[in-house]
């Protein structure tokens, strides 16, 4: 049996070699060409993460919140807490992807870059200086598909290439890097288990599932293919002890494409909106509403007025297709219809009882929540210079909009200042509800106080960000 089982284990390795090599020569690691396919796989592999190392990120968050203890309701005490997680260099001018959750309650935020490695024995990688720790600010985030992006000021960084996921295959070998538990460098091997997986039924965010194990610490870090390129983010994992039972979850690089230009350039995602809702279809669904097929992908709404009502979709229809690529499932969906820019068209095949038909519809840009606030911040009147935002203050109208918080007053951040020197870890729908202890209503008082205080004066801003109250620190430039 132990026999038959590492034969298993050795023909696995041997084919795995054979993807490799030709893409890493085995004699880049070693200065000679291995005949061995075993010692060809692991220079292979070797040479693979040297090149993938200098573009993983260790992120550090420092933040507040309840400790734990046993003095009465911990939810009354607050102490400093923090977290580490990964992130992946996306381009050499210093803009780093990573998870948003990873960021969640953050009020600092550094990044560990790994430095060029010259000496990789066990010595080696014992010794120091081997990464250097800088400042990180939140330039973007979107909770919806938990990705965000962070800035730091280094430049002429190794950024990792995207890989194409409309390329991904069942099967293929993976790698991931990150710092699982807080170990920086570290890398774990496996395959691509299923190149898209749903965590809901219902909902049209795939995921690329993968066996090469991922733990805590991993989340933000890249999932990358044997030619280098970032295959997806490691998001999450399904475990019943806690720590990887094989079953690990990654964001697509198709959504880290789709996402990052918008990070970057709004701090937020802009979705294209066609107006139609979808459900998959089970066969519960099926047989009550008499359908043609127990599987695939059903209209549930179509909004009035939208691009889809314009084209004429109906509740019921069965979506067959999508721009041509048969659409029986949600994660053929996935990408495809909700990954969508304002501007775009969409063709959809549909099944209306026993009739084929096809449809054009329309992709618009629906406005997001702070592009709106954006809208009512004047120029001249909303920036804070000294904070490097630009604010507006909560009213009765724009409390009833965000009906999600904890104080309804305070100034909100609508965007970071253009061209502002200020670095501060405030991001866009921040709400600034007092300084140093001052409570903060208007904008007006907010500068006021700012006003007062001298230059390296430390400050401690109280926020609310994503329904929780928060402490900023920094010293005023």
């Amino acid at each position: 049996m132990k026999n038959g089982k590492y034969g298993c284990h050795l023909l696995w390795l041997c084919l795995i070699c054979l993807t490799l090599t030709p893409r890493v020569s085995a004699q880049t690691i070693t200065g000679k060409v291995d005949s061995d396919p075993l010692h060809q796989l692991n220079n292979s592999v070797r040479a693979l993460v040297k090149r993938v190392t200098p573009s993983v990120v260790q992120v550090l968050v420092t933040g507040y919140g309840p400790v734990e203890g046993n003095r009465g309701d911990t939810n009354l005490v607050l102490g400093k807490q923090q977290s580490i997680g990964s992130g992946v260099i996306i381009d050499p001018d210093g803009y780093i992807i990573t998870n948003a959750h990873v960021l969640r309650g953050a009020h600092r935020v550094q990044v560990n870059i790994p430095a060029t490695a010259s000496d990789d024995t066990p010595d080696g990688s014992l010794g120091g200086g081997r990464s250097r720790t800088v400042e990180a600010r939140i330039a973007g985030s979107d909770t919806d598909i938990d990705l965000a992006l962070l800035k730091i000021e280094v430049k002429g960084l190794s950024a990792l290439p995207l890989g194409d996921y409309n390329k991904l295959r069942q099967g293929e070998v993976v790698f991931a890097f990150g710092s699982p538990e807080g170990l920086q460098d570290s890398v774990t091997m496996g395959v691509v288990s299923a190149a898209a997986r749903q965590r809901d039924p219902d909902s049209p965010m795939v995921y690329v599932q993968t066996d090469a194990p991922i733990n805590p610490g991993n989340s933000g870090g890249p999932l990358v293919n044997v030619d280098g390129e970032l295959v997806g983010i490691n998001t999450f994992i399904l475990t019943e002890g806690g720590g990887n039972e094989g079953l690990g979850f990654a964001i697509p690089s198709a959504t880290v494409a789709f996402a990052y230009p918008q990070l970057r350039r709004y701090g937020h995602v802009h979705r294209g909106e066609t107006g139609i809702s979808v459900q998959a279809i089970t066969p519960t669904v099926a047989a009550a509403l008499k359908l043609p097929s127990d599987r695939g992908v059903i209209v549930s709404d179509v909004a009035p007025g939208s691009p889809a009502d314009a084209a004429g979709l109906k509740v019921q229809d069965i979506i067959t297709s999508i721009d041509g690529r048969p659409a029986d499932n949600m994660p053929s969906l996935g990408t495809r219809l909700f990954m969508r820019r304002g501007g775009e068209h969409i063709n959809l095949g549909i099944l209306r009882g026993s009739e084929r038909r096809t449809f054009d519809v329309a992709v618009v840009e629906l406005p997001h929540d702070f592009d709106r606030l954006a809208d009512l911040a004047d120029p001249d009147k909303s920036l804070v210079s000294k904070l490097g935002i630009v604010g507006v203050e909560i009213d009765p109208k724009i409390a009833a909009s965000l009906p999600g918080l904890c104080v309804s007053s305070g100034v909100i951040v609508a965007a970071k200042a253009a061209d502002s020197s200020v670095e501060t870890s405030l991001s866009a729908g921040d709400v600034i509800h007092a300084i140093n202890g001052a409570q903060v209503e208007t904008m007006a008082a907010l500068r006021s106080s700012l006003d007062r205080l001298s230059s390296n004066t430390p400050v401690v801003l109280q926020i609310e960000r994503e329904g929780k109250l928060m402490f900023v620190s920094f010293e005023l430039d």
